[in-house]
């Protein structure tokens, strides 16, 4: 299992079936939040959807070296999560997504669990390019790739749609070389996802 502790109070874990309650609590408490800048929310109907059909996708990306979905855990407490959305074999790259809710927010977290997801995928994943999208006008989602150094390589004008309104989507990469040179350490890589 996909496991990692960050600081003496952040952890990552792989999200499996008995997840499903935590999970689904944490999306129907902060659905006006992440309602905002994501599109799946209104799709979370109950803890059942995630058990029977959303966990149980993102087990066999994992099981096929495709991807995961880990939750993001704050003493104890499940406060988001962190994803590699699909693994490109051919080209060597990857995307990240993420979020934090308002008990996670605020407290420097996202900065370094992106951090070491980022030096995963190079280090142990053997990928070239990884790149993470945030709309334009979500400041807080977008510090996080300019402060670990990821390059933003443009704007696609009107590339998401979200309850009838069209946002810009940044674009951000980094690069296995760029991230050698920054010398970004996060510690050991005591995880079971060696693909």
């Amino acid at each position: 299992m996909f496991m990692h502790q960050i600081t003496e109070q952040l952890s990552l874990k792989l999200i499996e079936r008995q997840d499903a309650d935590a999970l689904y609590a944490l999306v129907d408490t902060n659905r006006d939040h992440l309602r905002e800048w994501l599109g799946w929310v209104d799709g979370a109907t109950g803890p059942e959807s995630y058990r029977d059909e959303v966990i149980p996708t993102w087990l066999k990306q994992y099981a096929d070296g495709d991807g995961f979905a880990c939750g993001i855990y704050y003493d104890g407490a499940l406060i988001g999560t962190i994803a590699l959305h699909e693994i490109n074999q051919t080209l060597r790259q990857t995307s990240i997504g993420y979020y934090l809710t308002g008990n996670g927010r605020g407290k420097g977290l996202m900065t370094p669990v992106v951090a070491f997801i980022t030096e995963y995928c190079f280090t142990t994943l053997g990928l070239n390019r990884v790149v993470i999208e945030c709309a334009v006008d979500n400041t807080r989602s977008r510090k996080i790739p300019e402060r670990l150094g990821y390059e933003q390589e443009g704007i696609l004008r009107d590339a998401e749609r979200l309850y009838g309104t069209y946002h810009d989507i940044a674009v951000y990469a980094m690069l296995a070389q760029d991230w050698q040179s920054a010398s970004q350490p996060t510690g050991g890589m005591e995880v079971g996802y060696d693909r």
